[in-house]
């Protein structure tokens, strides 16, 4: 049995320093990866700085502090609220710590010789100081110019006593899928770390945010990168790593980046505004759906669904409808829902756009004067909701499982039913119905079927056992909650 165990040992021995000797030409050249990492690594890596931020934090109370996602502080609250001890606090009357200086380490860029400085939003929030480190190991104290949360980034100003290392933006729209990308941050507070991998996908929803439009990479992100820029093999930015996906905390190869698309657009109107002024519609989206497409005739199905639309925004005055699918706005297809809430922020306050809906079947044109996006006040405007409970079939109770009536005061009062909603009165649903699996409720308000106004359940009846007739497969009811709210559903009829 020694003899085998002999030859397999030299075996290996002999392939291992085969191996070994092999000239590294020999290699293929996927396996080296590309040869200019490391020249674009020199190029860039003194425009790359960390970002040191100090925070006070009270201790006074037991409850833990509500902090953005991915937050550098998360780890000091999560160990000490956690373990309840501190050291290093400002002692209360009672000799208990009522306070503590936090310091935590991300990562940014310079974009100027004059001193600007992007990084993460969540990098730099509720700080006390900020300072950033240049490559070299200068720390210069920073000035926040601006912050827009929706996108998580910031910019900062410092002013440098001898000339600062900028780079400059790429285009992320030429991004391919299998494309070389570099990282560079301060993963765990090792600073000037230089990773690389591909760009793993393109226009990624975390839902994070409104305007989620991530790039996927698997280089290696850890904490501490947030902030910190994605370089094509250029040396230009084409990307600010902000997120990753990680049940440990490290890298699982899943790491995100706003594109530098993005990132420009946002930048520039902090330079010039302090702020981020993004373009206003006035409508409440909803997805067009494989049913909902196909009850409007609309193939393929594409497009944003108008639910609702602001009394007070630009898009009432221009003609625009609920029950409009917008197609096309300003010159772009809106292949899906969450297309139009990006272009529409992205479009310049005040420009007339022409603004492409299919209406019954049929494309028209209209032209809204965009308005502004007032943070707080109009944020839920652009904001998709996700399909809500609506529906019908043909035989109204033996088909959809619903109980209809008139719509009259006592209804109004017993259900709360504003007087501005109109339509049918959803009394009842039958259980495990397809009203049911839509999530109807009693005191919902049936105001349209497939775009036409109903106003009682004989109406509504009729309408529902004509499309059947005429071989429809499914309809579309607009339905009103008790406060006014609409939402378009679509149920099957055969």
């Amino acid at each position: 049995m020694g003899a085998p165990s002999f030859r397999f040992k030299t075996t290996f021995a002999l392939v291992l320093a085969a191996s070994l000797a092999a000239p590294w030409f020999a290699q293929p050249a996927l396996a080296r990866g590309p040869e200019g990492i490391a020249d674009v690594a020199e190029q860039v890596i003194d425009a790359v700085v960390n970002i040191s931020t100090k925070q006070t934090v009270d201790l006074s109370t037991d409850k833990m502090p509500q902090l953005p996602p991915g937050s550098p502080f998360e780890e000091f609250f999560e160990e000490f609220f956690k373990n309840r001890r501190g050291q290093g606090g400002t002692p209360g009357p009672n000799g208990n710590q009522q306070s503590r200086r936090v310091n935590s380490l991300g990562s940014g860029f310079i974009i100027d010789p004059a001193g600007y400085v992007v990084t993460n939003n969540h990098v730099i929030a509720d700080a006390d100081e900020v300072n950033v480190i240049l490559n070299d190991g200068t720390t210069l104290k920073a000035q926040l110019v601006g912050t827009d949360k929706k996108t998580d980034l910031a910019l900062l100003k410092v002013d440098s006593p001898k000339p600062l290392k900028a780079v400059k933006f790429g285009d992320s729209d030429k991004l391919r899928l299998g494309e070389w990308v570099i990282a560079i941050g301060n993963p765990f507070s090792l600073g000037g770390t230089v990773t690389a991998g591909i760009v793993s996908a393109r226009n990624r929803d975390i839902q994070s945010g409104p305007y989620d439009n991530y790039i996927q990479t698997d280089a290696a992100i850890n904490r501490g990168n947030s902030g910190g820029p994605l370089f094509n093999l250029n040396g230009e930015v084409i990307g600010v790593n902000t997120a990753i996906i990680s049940p440990s905390g490290g890298s699982i190869g899943i790491g995100f980046a706003v594109p530098s698309k993005t990132v420009v657009s946002v930048i520039d109107q902090l330079r010039e505004f302090k702020e981020v002024r993004r373009g206003w519609l006035g409508v409440r989206i909803q997805q067009v759906t494989d049913e909902i497409a196909d009850s409007l005739n609309i193939k393929p199905a594409r497009g944003a669904l108008i639910a609702g639309v602001d009394d007070k925004g630009p898009a009432k005055p221009a003609g625009i409808e609920p029950g409009d699918v917008v197609v096309k706005f300003d010159g772009k297809d809106i292949k899906e829902m969450r297309d139009l809430p990006k272009i529409v922020a992205e479009t310049t306050v005040g420009k007339d756009v022409s603004v492409v809906i299919i209406r019954k079947g049929k494309e028209e044109t209209k032209t809204v004067k965009l308005g502004r996006l007032d943070d707080g006040e109009k944020q839920a405007s652009l904001t998709p909701k996700k399909d809500q409970p609506a529906d019908d079939k043909t035989s109204v109770k033996k088909a959809l499982g619903l109980d209809l009536a008139n719509l009259n005061d006592a209804a109004r009062k017993k259900y709360k039913i504003q007087d501005k909603v109109k339509g049918v009165l959803i009394t009842g649903v039958e259980p495990n119905s397809p009203a049911a699996e839509k999530r109807l409720q009693p005191g919902m308000v049936i105001a349209e079927v497939q775009q036409q106004v109903v106003t009682d359940a004989a109406d509504l009846q009729k309408r529902i056992d004509q499309l059947k007739k005429d071989g429809k497969k499914a309809v579309v009811l607009l339905v009103v909650s008790p406060d006014g709210d609409p939402s378009f559903v679509a149920i099957g009829l055969q």
